[in-house]
């Protein structure tokens, strides 16, 4: 895979059982860039290990004045400066590549888990948590991912360097092979205390990010109530957290960077001393020890290697950890279903509560819990956060046809919808059926004024489809963004259109028109609408009360206004005394009645 390639076709199923497997598994599905890296990474270790032969053979030639060697030499040096040049191009190149095409995978299955999710994604994990995977995780694990090669590469590079030496001069050959196990080696009883270090700084990192995100997500109501600087305060104290959890850890790191570059200095101290005692017995020649003394010098470069393969690791572990935690979610129904694709039509009818709504009405539903109506919009289409059985639509159970089968007869808009930055007409450019004008739309939806808005805020744009929305709409008023997310989903023009809550933040004259436009631009369509409002409320044809959990009553809105007291204290508010007294007012009424009655007989 090159990055020209990218996106893949299919990032394939993850091993999320952990954050290891995870990585494992990242590492198997490009081998062959893996092995690309390994390679070049080989020609340019070993290149470069080779110098110090190159130049100890020239210094011995120099020393026997041997004009032949000393060219040969040259040319041998030429060489290896050769394969150190190309080596080092081409490794980087493919460990660039490696990078960021294990980046793009896990972005890819991210962004599949979330689509098949839905909004039970930010119910079963924080936000601020899915965007630290999403952005700083990914490239954290790969970074581990691409580095696995190189470390690799370095790892036989020393080993071959060991095995050299003990050949070329066994005296000093046996001092490396010793000490060069050790310097590698020596930072491991240090890793854990760093690796919990990091842990620690980044969970204090997630945790900043989420709080940043939900303050940034609420900051117009913390400005009405003004305690914008109560959470500016919080999050000061967060970041001062993060900052003294990331120093603690850079210490630890440093004092890690500094064992790296003292062992081998006191072991290139030990081959000098013991190299130079040997040369004055006459055991060994100035060549040779140029030789070894060079080698170790050199491999100082691949040794720095190991150290990096351990940052990488303690830092992309978390990581990888939370990608795998999020990867791991499944939906309580599956996604592939067991039907062929289609689009079925009918009545929708959800046995757990007995809701029923008929084709081509339109059904609001009454429901006191929100939390509660929430979950039965999603029931409805065809998302249930718990297993369950399945909503029937035309006969046919939802969970029994592929989920993109099941969106496309099933649009549900939740009570908080999300606009995506760009252009209004970005923003309904979406999938649909082509019955639905945008124009249409935004007039049902009552979005004159948005428009206005848009263009008053846009510096380039005439016409308004060209403004540009900010990200999440965070320009606009709430009852704007929920008229703007409202049109969006009636140009969809689905078979049937759930919508929960879709003007509780609008005026009532605002409301009263919306009611009228919806009625008007969804006739002949299934329209469930979750509401309290008695404006939606009295231009419903079928009116339904869910009281814990099923259907209680059924009826237009005034029917029941007059005759279901608990349909009326949802709908007008009532309290439990008002209710009492509004009954017992009603017994002595009919009591009086029942008196004259009695007398004119």
């Amino acid at each position: 895979m090159q990055i020209q390639d990218l996106p893949y076709p299919d990032p394939g199923v993850p091993d999320a059982r952990s954050g290891p497997r995870f990585l494992w598994w990242l590492w198997r599905n490009q081998l062959g860039g893996q092995l690309k890296s390994l390679a070049w990474g080989l020609l340019h270790f070993v290149s470069v290990s080779a110098l110090p032969f190159c130049v100890g053979l020239a210094v011995q030639a120099a020393v026997d004045r041997s004009g032949t060697r000393l060219a040969l030499t040259g040319g041998l040096m030429v060489l290896c400066g050769t394969g150190i040049a190309v080596g080092d191009t081409f490794l980087h190149r493919t460990a660039v590549t490696n990078w960021i095409t294990a980046a793009a995978r896990v972005q890819q299955l991210l962004a599949r888990k979330a689509a098949q999710l839905g909004s039970a994604l930010t119910r079963r994990v924080a936000a601020g948590e899915v965007v630290a995977v999403s952005t700083g995780d990914v490239e954290k694990i790969g970074w581990f991912v691409e580095a696995v090669s190189r470390f690799t590469a370095a790892a036989l590079t020393v080993l071959v360097v060991c095995v050299s030496l003990l050949v070329y001069q066994p005296a000093l050959g046996v001092v490396v092979a010793v000490g060069l196990p050790v310097v590698a080696l020596a930072v491991l009883p240090l890793l854990p205390r760093a690796t919990r270090r990091a842990d620690v700084q980044r969970e204090k990192a997630g945790r900043a990010t989420e709080l940043a995100s939900d303050t940034v997500a609420g900051l117009r109501v913390l400005r009405g109530i003004g305690g914008e600087e109560l959470f500016l305060d919080r999050y000061r104290r967060a970041s001062q957290e993060v900052r003294h959890a990331a120093v603690r850890s850079a210490r630890m790191w440093s004092l890690i960077s500094a064992v790296q570059v003292l062992l081998p200095g006191l072991l290139l101290i030990a081959v000098v001393w013991h190299g130079t005692g040997l040369a004055r017995q006459g055991r060994i020649t100035v060549g040779e020890l140029v030789t070894v003394y060079s080698a170790v010098v050199i491999l100082n470069y691949p040794l720095r290697h190991f150290e990096e393969i351990a940052m990488a690791y303690s830092f992309s572990r978390p990581s990888a950890k939370r990608a795998a935690r999020v990867l791991s979610l499944e939906r309580s129904t599956a996604t592939d279903g067991t039907r062929a694709a289609e689009v079925p039509g009918g009545d929708l009818y959800d046995p757990a509560t007995g809701l029923l709504a008929p084709t081509g009405r339109f059904t609001a539903v009454v429901c006191g819990d929100p939390d509660a109506a929430g979950r039965l919009a999603e029931r409805l289409g065809g998302h249930p956060t718990e297993p369950g059985r399945s909503v029937l639509l035309g006969g046919v159970p939802l969970d029994e046809l592929p989920l993109d089968s099941a969106r496309t007869a099933v649009l549900v808009q939740d009570k908080d919808p999300v606009l995506l930055s760009g252009t209004l007409r970005e923003l309904l450019d979406v999938p649909a059926s082509g019955a639905v004008r945008a124009e249409d739309a935004l007039a049902a939806a009552q979005c004159d004024d948005v428009l206005d808005a848009l263009v008053q805020g846009s510096l380039d744009a005439v016409d308004p489809m060209d403004a540009r929305i900010t990200e999440r709409g965070r320009s606009l008023s709430g009852g704007q963004r929920q008229r703007l997310a409202l049109a969006r989903s009636l140009v969809t023009d689905p078979e049937v259109l759930v919508l929960d809550e879709p003007t509780s933040a609008v005026d009532s004259h605002t409301e009263a028109r919306i009611a009228d436009g919806l009625r008007r631009l969804r006739s002949g369509r299934t329209t469930v609408v979750f509401t309290s409002s008695p404006l939606l409320l009295d231009r419903a044809d079928r009116v339904v009360l869910v009281h814990e959990g099923e259907v209680v009553a059924v009826g237009v809105h005034r029917e029941l206004v007059d005759g279901e007291p608990r349909y009326r204290a949802v709908v007008t508010r009532e309290t439990d005394d008002e209710l009492t007294a509004t009954d017992e007012g009603m017994l002595l009424d009919a009591l009086q009645e029942l008196e004259e009655i009695e007398e004119s007989a």
